[in-house]
């Protein structure tokens, strides 16, 4: 079990960042990985704290979620003989970061600006391999410094977009259910019990959970932080990442780039527990709340697109058992896209 040895959720606690350091006793030399926007939001003030904590870092700035960049920033880790790692940014910078952490051998510092999915403490990361988004073990953060001051302060889709993978939670725990009486699956129930709790908090929050406010901010990064912690006590992404998953990952494919990874699951999670035979109104009436979209038109896709993506999801991941897996023909998906308003 991979868990974080410190976590700072606040105002103002990147401040922190240079003490929290020195309290894990990491060596000087560090390599701060972050994207060409977040370098002016968090980056440079990252650097300027080390550099004054008596830190030695060294920036590498990063635009792509591609292997490339993994490869890139473990020879710069390599040759700069850097002791940690911090991501600091969205998804990309820490994605990145915690693969090199993993190849490297040696520690990273999860740096959020954003609460927009679980991935800013997972030790699952997302990265394009040959052309596909791809979901690749990697390092849990040995700390995570979330400063809700500039957290509150990012686009308000990305909060959205963070509340509805938390909402996933609800369908994925209902998948590994099915999974352990039909195929024996391991199966935690503190898992289970940790990520359908938060869950929970999030759909009866989320009437008061408004973008540009620290207090959402905090709640939002809790949550992602405890459904990491049930994937880490899982030892896999299943307490979080089922057919709603599956359906998100399978319209990347066919229509890369039109909406958020935390969107599409929300989106998904509505059909999915439709099949579960489950409270669906409950999770779309959650999803207006906090502003994520409720119908594939709110993101830009079209009927046939999540059609297909319905009927092709159950290839992604196969072992991965769902819902979806004894085969959903198209009447059927048409059926259920209709009936919760998706399409």
């Amino acid at each position: 079990m991979e868990l974080p040895r410190k976590v700072a959720v606040g105002s103002g606690v990147l401040l922190e960042l240079p003490e929290i350091c020195s309290d894990l006793k990491l060596e000087p030399r560090a390599l701060i990985i972050t994207g060409p926007n977040t370098q002016e939001i968090v980056g440079k003030a990252i650097f300027e704290l080390l550099e004054d904590g008596g830190f030695e870092p060294v920036t590498q700035i990063s635009s792509a979620s591609k292997l490339e960049e993994v490869e890139r920033a473990e020879m710069l880790a390599r040759e700069i003989n850097a002791r940690f790692l911090i991501g600091a940014g969205g998804g990309r910078s820490i994605d990145i970061a915690k693969l090199a952490s993993l190849r490297t051998g040696v520690p990273f510092v999860s740096v959020p600006t954003a609460a927009s999915h679980d991935g800013i403490c997972s030790a699952q990361a997302s990265l394009t391999v040959n052309g596909e988004t791809a979901s690749l073990s990697a390092q849990a953060p040995l700390a995570i410094v979330a400063d809700t001051k500039i957290i509150s302060q990012a686009p308000a889709r990305l909060l959205a977009a963070g509340c509805g993978d938390i909402i996933s939670n609800y369908t994925a725990i209902l998948d590994w259910q099915l999974a352990h009486r039909l195929r024996n699956e391991e199966y935690s129930e503190y898992a289970a019990a940790l990520s359908g709790m938060t869950a929970r908090m999030i759909v009866e929050l989320a009437p008061s959970i408004r973008p540009g406010l620290e207090d959402s901010a905090k709640i939002v990064v809790k949550a992602l932080i405890s459904s990491s912690v049930a994937m880490s006590i899982a030892g896999s992404s299943r307490p979080a990442s089922g057919s709603e998953h599956k359906f998100a990952h399978a319209i990347n494919r066919i229509a890369p780039g039109r909406a958020l990874h935390g969107e599409l699951c929300g989106l998904g999670t509505i059909t999915m527990m439709y099949l579960h035979g489950g409270d669906w109104k409950m999770i779309r009436t959650a999803l207006d709340h906090v502003g994520a979209p409720t119908s594939a038109a709110q993101v830009g896709l079209e009927r046939e697109t999540v059609l297909e993506a319905l009927v092709e999801a159950h290839k992604i991941r196969p072992e991965r058992y769902t819902i979806l897996d004894a085969g959903l023909n198209r009447n059927a998906a048409a059926r259920a896209a209709e009936a919760t308003g998706m399409i």
